[in-house]
């Protein structure tokens, strides 16, 4: 099996290394390289070809969101996959419009973060869910409502017309307002009295049926047809 190539950008040492202890314990994953700064991770960048960056945000010289342009520009086929103690909504749309792959905070349970790496990987766009309301709420107060057939930020159209909510059930409907609001699966399940595992079926009949690729996108889909 070829293993799966990661960059770890974080200027604290002893964060660093711990991740990179703990991620080399999956046999799916291979830390080729670690940096502290942007200019270590463009080096890094240029001789590992790494799948994937985990960068940090608060890095000395040049921020991560400022950085990931470059790195974009060095390996134009690298995701990349924030990963910071800031909750701030700036820096969460700035790393987002930048072309960040995904945005989550250290908080994260280390299988949540193997498996937000997988589908980072697989094409879909993450964000921790404590960050999805302010991203719902900032698409909200600086963008339209999507038009019919109008692209998303990824380049995807939203289907044409107001039959593409009349394709999803009432509960479905109730779960994609739950994804607006930026709630989990385990969230969803608690507030609609059902299983987490309906709530995952549920999630993947919605982008099916909207023809997205992923609960950000749901999200961002939702909050741009409510009024006002």
């Amino acid at each position: 099996m070829t293993k799966i190539r990661l960059l770890v950008v974080d200027d604290h040492t002893l964060f660093r290394r711990g991740l990179i202890a703990l991620l080399s314990l999956d046999e799916r994953f291979d830390v080729s390289c670690q940096a502290g700064d942007i200019g270590e991770a463009l080096r890094c960048v240029a001789h590992s070809r790494p799948d994937l960056i985990l960068l940090d945000n608060h890095l000395p010289g040049v921020r991560g969101v400022d950085g990931i342009a470059a790195l974009k520009d060095a390996a134009p086929g690298t995701r990349i996959l924030m990963l910071t103690v800031s909750e701030n909504e700036d820096d969460l749309t700035a790393a987002l419009q930048a072309g960040a792959d995904g945005y989550l905070l250290k908080t994260v349970e280390l299988d949540h973060l193997s498996e937000f790496i997988l589908k980072v990987l697989a094409g879909e766009s993450v964000v921790s869910p404590e960050m999805m309301t302010k991203l719902v709420t900032a698409f909200r107060a600086k963008a339209p409502a999507p038009a019919a057939g109008e692209p998303l930020a990824n380049g995807t159209p939203p289907p044409p017309g107001s039959s593409a909510m009349a394709l999803l059930s009432a509960r479905e409907r109730e779960v994609l307002g739950c994804i607006a609001c930026g709630d989990s699966n385990k969230v969803i399940a608690r507030k609609l009295d059902i299983a987490e595992t309906t709530v995952k079926i549920h999630v993947q009949h919605i982008l099916r049926k909207l023809q997205l690729t992923s609960r950000v996108q749901a999200a961002l889909y939702a909050a741009g047809r409510e009024p006002g």
